[in-house]
């Protein structure tokens, strides 16, 4: 048996050694890190660790280039936004930087690396603002919190601001002598007891989000807000230690109210510019039936994968673009396209994420998964429509920008002018200097062009018009010449059997060839016909058309030049000719339908004073035919991609400002080459991709209507720009001057900046063209 082994107590007693907890090396003196170095490096990791991964969600829209959309909440003003977007566009890597006030959202792009976007993120909430992943957080709820303790703030504020002023009014209107010093003390005691707690309760919104960006060594418009409040109720208390005559609890008690209405009609405003988003992406939420090795299965709709085979119920939306596979039904479009009646569709026919299936079951197989969807695209579009950088905004943003350290040096300026130049007691300098803090808020300078970009772009949108870039009605304001393509522009882009020679039997037999080729005119051909198909086999020629035998006669349905008549007539581009045994018998003729309001629309544009041309690349024929019809004087056809791009330059070279509208893939360099450009939604994607504004529907009236709210919201802007300088010029002075009280210049502050909203809200009355 052998013995046992004793182990050695002194050994497991003795210290063990201390490594490194970067590197890993034994440490001296049994600390963390074995150099400083090591001990840095380690920070930094934990730091990076640490960092929330938003750049998975990131796009990759170009080799090595990133972008980045989050929600951000805490922006309040102006100078939130010059504060976030200076912090991201001051390194070198970032290419785009933008803050969407309306609809809290931050866009921001850079190259390099993904991992890139979660560091660039980490920043902007080091500064005190929250940023949060908009494709997995519901924000209602967050929106709705934000609201209640506003409410609760604003009735705090208010009943203090009531109970206040009936004290004031006492001290305003009697004297020392009169009252006695002791019951005016009494007074002023029970002011400090009301304002003192409403200050701390209600100033809560202001004071955390001065103190976030304070921290970070920066600063916003709630600073000097922060600043006058907390001054002039350390001033009051001063005044009733020292025995003095006034206090001013009441207009820092008011100010806090005014604001926080403001405040909260702020979030109001956001909230419903985040509501159309809403109700759009709500429709691509919940679940789909997949089908999954042979069997039906519910998937979330955001796990869908491009070419997935969906079964969609009657009464369900559809989950994403696809193409539909199996079944026929109604399709409700409303959501997309703004058509009140349901569009028809069966096998082969395009449906779209969002659209509602009404009457039977149909199986699909999609295109896009929801993320890419159509409706997505439209609510992406809106957004950025609404954060573009236009040149009023960018001017307001500079403006902004020059707020924070003008207004703290003007404040400064009146106290030092008051105390040492005027001989004025330090309580009224300090007081005049608390009053300009407060009348020279930015806000309606701030507000002078978002208001109006969200509200003219939510009645283009109830039209089915899509903005697609933030400049495009400052833009099309200034159009003076507008330029037509006719196919699928004009026109709607879908040919009908309008003419010909040929007889029921002969169209039925038409009809029965043409059911079997995809190509517009066969379509055309099967439309026109309404009753039941022979059933044939049949052979596509490619180039000349259709052939089929019927009782031992071969049949032949094609152009002119292979089974029409052997004439030297030109042939049209728009016909078809039915053969039989090599002879023709019928003559089908087809034109491109007008748009319904076309000429109507046309007439209203020469009569707002602005030029039309059409330019085309059909035959001149064509091309004169429609522009006769349609009212328009110049025609230029039978021209090149290359061709109507240079003649857009020339008309640019002679100073005039060119809207174009068109549609084909013809039609990409003249839209990109125009002062703007306008897209029905049936244009292809390049064209789409170009196109500053994309309309729905078959009218030609969104065109006209975009012109009008462009023109209308462009002279809106001009107004708030002019009522925000007007209101400065006059406030500012009178508070320097010590003519303006803090209660009286919080009442003027809020009511510039109400002004100018409901300036802008005439856009929505004008609209009812």
């Amino acid at each position: 048996m052998e013995a046992a082994t004793i182990p050695d107590v002194k050994a497991n007693c003795r210290p063990q050694p201390v490594r490194c907890k970067h590197c890993g090396a034994v440490t001296k003196e049994s600390t963390d890190f074995c150099c400083g170095g090591c001990e840095a490096a380690f920070v930094k990791s934990q730091a990076k660790n640490s960092l929330t991964h938003f750049s998975a969600t990131a796009t990759n829209e170009k080799a090595n280039t990133y972008t980045l959309e989050l929600g951000v909440e805490g922006v309040h003003c102006a100078s939130c936004i010059r504060l976030i977007e200076n912090a991201l566009t001051a390194h070198p890597d970032i290419t785009a930087a933008r803050v969407n006030m309306s609809t809290e959202r931050l866009t921001f792009s850079w190259t390099g690396a993904r991992d890139r976007g979660d560091e660039l993120a980490a920043e902007i909430e080091a500064l005190g603002y929250k940023l949060y992943d908009i494709t997995t957080k519901d924000r209602t709820s967050s929106a709705t919190d934000v609201e209640k303790e506003l409410i609760k703030a604003i009735a705090v504020a208010g009943f203090a601001a009531g109970n206040l002023m009936l004290l004031s009014v006492g001290l305003w209107s009697s004297t020392a002598e009169a009252m006695g010093l002791a019951t005016r003390e009494l007074f002023h005691w029970i002011s400090a007891l009301i304002a003192l707690p409403t200050v701390i309760y209600s100033g809560r919104p202001f004071f955390r989000s001065a103190f976030k960006v304070l921290k970070s060594g920066h600063t916003n418009m709630d600073v000097p807000i922060s600043l006058a409040v907390i001054l002039a109720c350390a001033m009051s208390i001063s005044e009733i230690i020292r025995g003095g005559e006034h206090v001013y609890f009441d207009s820092a008690v008011m100010l806090l109210f005014f604001l926080l209405i403001g405040r909260y009609l702020d979030a109001r405003a956001k909230g419903k510019a985040r509501q159309s988003a809403s109700i759009l992406l709500s429709k691509l939420a919940g679940t789909a039936t997949v089908y999954e090795g042979g069997l039906l299965v519910r998937r979330p709709v955001k796990e869908l994968k491009s070419g997935m085979r969906v079964l969609v119920a009657a009464g369900e939306n559809i989950p994403a673009d696809g193409t539909i596979v199996k079944g026929e039904s109604e399709i409700d479009q409303s959501l997309i396209n703004g058509e009140t009646l349901p569009a028809h569709a069966k096998i082969g026919s395009q449906v779209f994420a969002g659209t509602t299936n009404l009457l039977g079951p149909i199986e699909l197989i999609t295109d896009k998964v929801s993320s890419k969807s159509l409706l997505s695209e439209i609510v992406r579009m809106m957004e950025v429509a609404e954060q573009g950088a236009a040149k009023y905004v960018r001017l307001a943003d500079r403006a902004a920008s020059l707020y924070t350290p003008l207004v703290h040096a003007l404040a400064a300026l009146t106290f030092i002018g008051w105390w040492l130049i005027m001989q004025a007691p330090w309580q009224v300098s300090l007081l005049h200097a608390v009053t300009v803090l407060i009348i020279t808020c930015p806000c309606a300078l701030g507000l002078a062009v978002p208001v109006v970009q969200v509200l003219a772009s939510g009645e283009l949108l109830k039209d089915g018009i899509l903005l697609k870039s933030g400049d495009a009605l400052e833009r099309l304001a200034g159009v003076d010449t507008i330029v037509f393509d006719k196919t699928g522009t004009l026109t709607l882009g879908h040919p009908q059997l309008t003419n010909g020679t040929y007889t029921q039997d002969q169209l039925k037999l038409a009809a029965s060839l043409a059911a079997h080729s995809r190509h517009p005119l066969s379509k055309a051909l099967v439309e026109a016909y309404k009753g039941e198909l022979i059933p044939l086999t049949v052979e596509e020629l490619s180039g000349k058309g259709l052939a089929s035998e019927l009782n031992g006669v071969t049949l032949q349905l094609g152009s002119r030049r292979w089974c029409g008549p052997d004439d030297k007539t030109r042939a049209s581009e728009l016909e078809l000719w039915l053969a039989e045994n090599g002879n023709p018998v019928a003559h089908f003729e087809f034109a491109d339908k007008l748009r319904p309001d076309a000429e109507q629309t046309i007439r209203q544009i020469h009569q707002m004073g602005l030029r039309s041309v059409l330019l085309s690349g059909d035959r001149e024929i064509t091309a004169t035919n429609v522009a006769r019809a349609l009212g328009i004087p110049e025609v230029i056809a039978e021209v090149s991609p290359t061709e109507k791009c240079a003649y857009l330059n020339e008309l640019k070279s002679h100073g005039k400002n060119v809207l174009m509208v068109g549609d084909g893939l013809n039609d990409a360099p003249a839209l990109a080459a125009a002062d703007a450009s306008m897209s029905p939604s049936t244009a292809i994607d390049i064209a789409q991709n170009t196109a500053d504004i994309i309309f729905q529907g078959d009218a030609l009236a969104p065109v006209l209507k975009t012109l009008k709210i462009a023109r209308r919201s462009t002279k809106l802007v001009h107004q708030n720009f002019g009522l925000a300088i007007i209101y400065n010029i006059i406030a500012v002075p009178l508070a320097i001057a010590g003519f303006v009280t803090p209660l009286i210049a919080a009442a003027a502050m809020s009511g510039s900046s109400l002004m100018v909203i409901l300036n802008a809200f005439r856009l929505k009355k004008r609209a009812k063209f």
